[in-house]
Parts: structure tokens; sequence; C-alpha cells
């Protein structure tokens, strides 16, 4: 009997060490984003804040992307990876700290929040290009399957230990919990082997280095239209996580440990779905759940945004999560399969600025949010979503 894929990678050693560190990564990055939203709200009364905060997360991709892109392909990766883990204990570590003596405030959190979005920035060139490596093209739709659904597994438990931990102790404890959910993390990469940078007998500047990328993505038919599909979604659909805690608060009644849960179930549908493509999924229907998944998940948030009732609320965010699933699994495997291995550095750093455009969406929904209140405001982003998906398709049909 043949040995599933999945279980095939984790018997590697490399790979359990990049899949603990992204596990440790991604707790961490669900955990905090609930409890700042939900201590940023209950200081300022303001749903734009709340969004920018989240904004500012995302921000450094569409900044940096590019440009760590082309630096990962000159570095030792695991030297990267390790740089990039101990900054953000430093950043959560300061923010405890600052919780702790009772001094903390909301442009604290954003500064924490932007430092944070660099090192996101850095994920898809360096740790996932290593998950890339070790998996190889064969088992590169199974591998991030397995890394997304683990990321969709931690945004189950990162905002229950949010929402309990700020809600026992408070904003220090949740930062402090930080610190020590990346220790493993830190460990895992240690142990990783040394990956030098491939020797080139010139390689270009990076500026260089970038129009290059920028010049394949334009010869590139298949990318152009899926980096199209990420870049709407992060616009029109991302940005809604930001609302969660405000409409969990506002209209559905709940408190911090409700607001947790009710965010914890857009990671049960999304872990769901993931363990499905991994066991199911074959290429010739990658496109399908891309795009199916994205639609899905433009129509169920504006589902959650007009519920009035937390069960109800809480099934349309589980649905969310399964399409985001589709989404999230599909978007580096369509990239990383169409492109030569000596551009995909490059072309996932691109992928992260598309990621990074979504602050634009971030901005817009937190003015209308403003204007409309939080719940039309989302309702109505779903509903340009869904247009926006449709009008695009003479791109998206030749993935």
């Amino acid at each position: 009997m043949t040995e599933p894929a999945w279980r095939a990678l984790f018997r590697e050693a490399d790979f359990r060490r990049l899949w603990t560190a992204g596990l440790c990564v991604f707790v961490v990055r669900w955990l905090e984003t609930l409890a700042i939203g939900v201590f940023a709200y209950n200081a300022t009364g303001s749903a734009f804040v709340v969004a920018m905060l989240l904004m500012l997360r995302i921000l450094p991709m569409g900044l940096f992307g590019a440009f760590l892109g082309a630096v990962a392909e000159r570095m030792d990766r695991r030297a990267a990876l390790l740089a990039v883990i101990l900054s953000q204990v430093a950043t959560s570590a300061a923010v405890a700290l600052l919780a702790l003596a009772g001094a903390v405030e909301v442009w604290h959190l954003a500064l924490a929040s932007f430092m944070n979005g660099i090192a996101w920035a850095s994920d898809n060139p360096v740790r996932r290009a290593m998950i890339g490596q070790v998996a190889g093209l064969a088992r590169m739709g199974v591998a991030m399957s397995v890394d997304v659904g683990t990321n969709n597994a931690s945004r189950m438990a990162g905002p229950v230990l949010g929402g309990a931990v700020l809600a026992a102790i408070g904003l220090d404890g949740a930062f402090m919990l930080s610190v020590l959910l990346y220790i493993p993390a830190v460990v895992a990469v240690l142990r990783l082997p040394a990956t030098p940078p491939a020797r080139e007998t010139a390689a270009p500047p990076v500026l260089a280095s970038i129009a290059e990328g920028f010049g394949f993505l334009r010869r590139e038919p298949r990318l152009v239209g899926t980096l199209l599909v990420t870049l709407l979604f992060n616009l029109f659909g991302w940005p809604f996580t930001a609302m969660i805690p405000v409409l969990g608060q506002d209209r559905l009644g709940l408190g911090p440990t409700g607001i947790g849960i009710l965010a914890s179930m857009d990671g049960i549908g999304a872990f769901l779905g993931a363990v499905a493509i991994a066991l199911l999924a074959r290429p010739g229907q990658y496109r399908a759940i891309y795009l199916g998944g994205t639609a899905l998940y433009f129509a169920m948030l504006t589902v959650f945004a007009l519920s009035r009732d937390p069960l109800l609320a809480g099934a349309a965010l589980m649905l969310t999560g399964l399409g985001g699933a589709g989404f999230a699994i599909m978007q580096p495997t369509l990239v990383f399969l169409a492109t030569p291995p000596e551009m995909r550095s490059r072309v996932l750093g691109l992928l992260s600025v598309c990621i990074g455009l979504g602050p634009a969406g971030f901005l817009l929904l937190g003015g209308l949010a403003e204007l409309l209140g939080a719940s039309a405001a989302t309702a109505a982003m779903g509903l340009c979503g869904l247009a926006a998906l449709a009008l695009a398709r003479p791109w998206w049909r030749r993935i």
C-alpha cells in the first residue's frame, strides 16, 4: 500500500522543523491579532483603528515583498529565518513589558504590528521557498495543504488562547505567552542545515533582480491570473477579519472569550478544508479550488456581516474558512508550479507584494465602517469582491 504523501513529508526531519517553526509563528500571529483588536477597540471605540492595526501587519508585504524576495536568493535562508523569528520575539517581549508596566498605548501596538508584518512578508520567499525545496514539485500541493492547514488550525487555537488570556490576565499575559510560544520555533530553525545561496557567476543587483521578476511575470499569463485573484482577495476579502472583534462585541453582544471562540470558527472551517484538499485534490482541480474558494469566501463574509445570531455568524465564518483554505493553499502552489526554480524567490516575493496591497482594502473598509457602520461596510466589501471576481474572468480563465 502506497504511503500518503503527507505522511512521507513528516518523515523528513527538515520538513518537520520548517512545519514546527510555521506552527509557532501562526499561533502567535492569530493570538496577538485577536488580543490587539479587542484591546484597541475597548481603548478607542473605533472600528477604523482596529482595521488600521491589522492593516499594518499586511502593509510591509506591499512595501518590501519584492525586495525581500530578491534578497532571499542571496542569503542563507536558515540564517534569514532565524533572524526573522528572533525579531518577532523581541517585538512581543517589548509589548509584554510595556503592558506589564501599564504603559502600553495604541501606537505601541501599531508599531509592533508593522514590525511583525515585516517578518510575515518574508514567509513566502524564505520559509515557504525552503518547504518547496524539501518537498519537490510533485509534493508541493500536499506540502502547501499541510502548511496552510497548520495555519488554519492555529486560527482555531490562537484566537481562543488570546481571548481567554486577555480576559483572565490582560494584554501582558497574551504577549508573554507569545514569547514562550516562539521558543520551539527558534529551536527548530537552529536544527535546520545551512542553506547557502546558489553560486552565480555574476549576480545582478537587487533592483535588477526585481525588474527581471516583473518581466517574467508579464510573459506568463497563468501567473498574471493567479496574482490578480490574490489581489482581489486581499482587497475585498481579507480585511473583514479586522471587523470580527467589532461585530462580535457590538452586533452579537459577546465578550473577549466569546469573540475568541467566534474568531476560531474561521480556522475550524479552514482546517477541515485543508485536510480535504490534502487528501482528495488532484492537480487538474487546482484552478477550480482556487476560484471556487475565493467566491465562497466573499459570499460567506457577507452573510457573517449581516448575521445577528452567534450560531449563524459562526457557521458563516466556518464556511469562509473552508473557502479561504482553497484560496490559501492554491495561491502559492499555482505560483510555485508555474515558475522555474531560479525565479521562485523573486516571484514569491511579488506574491507577497500582491498580498501587501491589501492595506488599501483595510483603509476602504475602515472608512466605510465609520460612515455606514461595521456591518454594512463589511457586507459591501463581500459583494464588491464577488463582482470584481466576475469581471476579472478574462484573466483568471488562463490559470
